[in-house]
């Protein structure tokens, strides 16, 4: 069934769980195409980071490499078509595949995308089901992109998510493998919630109350001020965000 008739129901067979952890970005400002793609693509086995605009998106593959990158033409301010542009002048993203998503079918706008540097288009509306098939496709022929670890900035701190190093000021500051395996789960999350029970991996902690004593000491490391945090949020309701610079 297509985005146009509501949520889609049910597996889609053979491309079930095909996603085996491969790690998408999602850029579209229509927010219910957003949340529909990302609880469907996850449930076919994908992790999946949304963005609404091409800002959002940018920031995000500053920090992150993902495997592919689902991107909306039409969206306010900065194009899709751009984006892909950004995306292919990059070293870091240039490899990286790029499925476009528009409303407009013609074919001068297809040539458009794929001379950009697209590696598929679809037309909305579309079947959520088409899609998988297709993102599985290109990444069965381009192998994708694996998740790397790499350095994010906050602000005088920078944490190196491949040595679970944090350093302020040039300073090394110690860290518990509990917390640099969480630091490492929020970036990795960059600007997108984490539940707290997600971020625990103790299963006996069921009021996730280690997860908030390690977020405290995390902040006495990271914040300027830890009482009015800038970079390791409080999501209420939810869990923690960091927001890196």
């Amino acid at each position: 069934m297509s985005t146009s008739d509501g949520r889609p129901s049910g597996r889609s067979g053979p491309v079930a769980g095909a996603g085996s952890g491969r790690h998408l970005l999602i850029v579209d400002d229509d927010d219910r195409i957003r949340d529909l793609l990302k609880e469907y693509l996850a449930r076919e086995g994908y992790r999946v980071t949304g963005a609404a605009h091409a800002a959002a998106a940018r920031r995000l593959m500053e920090l992150i490499e993902f495997d592919l990158v689902v991107l909306d033409i039409m969206m306010p301010g900065e194009s899709g078509l751009d984006l892909t542009t950004w995306v292919r002048s990059k070293a870091e993203t240039s490899h990286t595949p790029v499925l476009l998503l528009t409303a407009r079918g013609e074919a001068g706008d297809r040539i458009e995308g794929l001379s950009r540097g697209a590696d598929d288009y679809m037309s909305k509306p579309f079947d959520p089901r088409e899609l998988a098939l297709r993102i599985d496709a290109i990444l069965r022929r381009t192998g994708g992109k694996p998740l790397t670890p790499r350095e994010i900035k906050l602000g005088d701190a920078v944490f190196d998510m491949e040595r679970l190093e944090l350093m302020r000021d040039g300073r090394p500051q110690r860290l518990t493998e509990a917390e640099a395996q969480l630091l490492k789960t929020l970036a990795i999350h960059a600007h997108a919630p984490v539940e707290r029970m997600a971020l625990s991996p103790d299963t006996a902690d069921i009021t996730g109350r280690a997860v908030d004593v390690q977020v405290t000491r995390l902040r006495r490391k990271l914040e300027a001020d830890p009482k009015n945090p800038r970079y390791l949020q409080t999501v209420r309701g939810v869990g923690y965000m960091l927001a890196p610079d």
